[in-house]
């Protein structure tokens, strides 16, 4: 299976068309269908289903194209890790991110080492824990911040100069907007968001006798999504602290749990990463801004 040809199906799986796919690899319609043909008969599997003006993906061309996108950015990572090999002015990072306000630390501590390495490139993908967890185990990343204890056994880690703390959001005129803090028995018949990963790690085990009587009416991946549902009444978001907009005029309140629930951050590594000497010298700078 050659690069060039997931490439060239890449291209086909996004354009829907063959004709507009061939015209953005400028190469001819001719070529492009029998590189697919050849892919589909490499497989044993069906990658499309083709109708009049359009292309469908079956189930399996689906699978091919999630494993096709990290392949392609697994390759074009190393071919970038190389380049930097002798650049002493910059290189690539790749970063995976949960969300918090504390992210603003890592974007000063970039921003810092921009300016002694001028020619450093970022590229930021966001998710929550088992999202960028997954992409830097496959060696897509070479850091990810996320919001849970580190394994120690697949990890090296930095924690973040604070915590998050965990409360809910809801519009401002809810009753529990009179409230100064919430507690798990005020969230008893409330239709609640919260991510999958936060609501079975941290709300469950927060919660405790009181959690079989909380409902989930939907889960996010992202705060912002999910506050979005509770500004139109459909429930109320459970998120950290200073991750939504709660100031007058928003429609939106924010109060802490109570217990309170606090989250630390971490920045984390695989143990057994190779890294290039611009990701060497960023653990440096890091190690010695978080822990001072």
């Amino acid at each position: 299976m050659e690069l060039r040809t997931l490439k060239y199906f890449l291209a086909v799986a996004h354009e829907e068309n063959m004709s507009r796919a061939a015209e953005k690899l400028h190469v001819s319609q001719p070529t492009l269908s029998k590189a697919l043909r050849s892919l589909e008969d490499e497989l044993g599997k069906k990658l499309f289903t083709r109708h009049s003006f359009s292309i469908a993906l079956t189930e399996e061309g689906i699978l091919l194209r999630d494993r096709a996108a990290d392949i392609i950015s697994m390759t074009d990572k190393v071919e970038q890790e190389f380049k930097s090999l002798d650049d002493i002015t910059g290189g690539d990072l790749y970063f995976g991110l949960a969300e918090s306000y504390q992210i603003r630390h890592l974007a000063r501590e970039i921003h810092k080492f921009k300016e002694s390495y001028p020619n450093l490139r970022y590229h930021i993908t966001s998710g929550d824990t088992e999202q960028v967890t997954e992409k830097l185990d496959s060696g897509l990343l070479d850091f990810a911040v996320i919001c849970e204890t580190p394994d120690e056994r697949k990890y090296e880690y930095i924690s973040f100069p604070e915590s998050d703390y965990f409360g809910i959001v809801f519009p401002s005129d809810s009753a529990l907007a009179e409230k100064e803090r919430i507690t798990a028995k005020d969230l008893t018949g409330i239709p609640l968001f919260a991510s999958e990963q936060s609501w079975e790690n941290d709300i469950r085990p927060w919660a405790k006798e009181h959690f079989s009587s909380l409902h989930l009416e939907g889960s996010f991946r992202l705060a912002y999504n999910g506050s979005m549902f509770a500004k139109e009444g459909l429930g109320a978001l459970l998120t950290f602290n200073n991750l939504i907009d709660t100031s007058p005029g928003s429609g939106l309140v924010f109060r802490p749990l109570y217990p309170p629930l606090e989250m630390k951050m971490y920045l984390i590594w695989s143990k057994h990463q190779s890294f290039t000497p611009i990701a060497e010298r960023f653990i440096g700078r890091i190690k010695d801004s978080f822990e001072k």
